[in-house]
């Protein structure tokens, strides 16, 4: 039977087609482009009042997020980001193991 292996990370957000899964709990976003593409909108100028209550920094990534699937610039900056943030926690750990 395999071994099973926890990734470098524990994401807070994931996304796997139009489910998106936040801190263990899965929500579906919308069949509609435009309607994922409003709430993600929505969701990055809300992270810019972060100032305010309830509305925090957390919108900024998920609202980037939701927009990278249907917008493949922002699909492949998030790529870039995930694989950078993996080497960089793996790299981290191996030190931390290594010393």
């Amino acid at each position: 039977m395999p071994e099973h292996r926890q990734t470098a990370t524990t994401p807070f957000f994931r996304l796997r087609g139009r489910t998106i899964r936040i801190f263990g709990r899965s929500f579906d976003l919308p069949a509609s482009r435009l309607a994922r593409i409003v709430i993600g909108i929505l969701l990055i100028l809300g992270g810019c009042f972060s100032i305010l209550p309830v509305l925090g920094i957390w919108m900024l990534p998920l609202g980037f997020m939701v927009l990278s699937i249907d917008i493949a610039f922002i699909r492949r900056l998030r790529r870039r980001v995930e694989v950078r943030w993996t080497r960089w926690c793996a790299e981290r750990r191996a030190g931390k193991q290594a010393g």
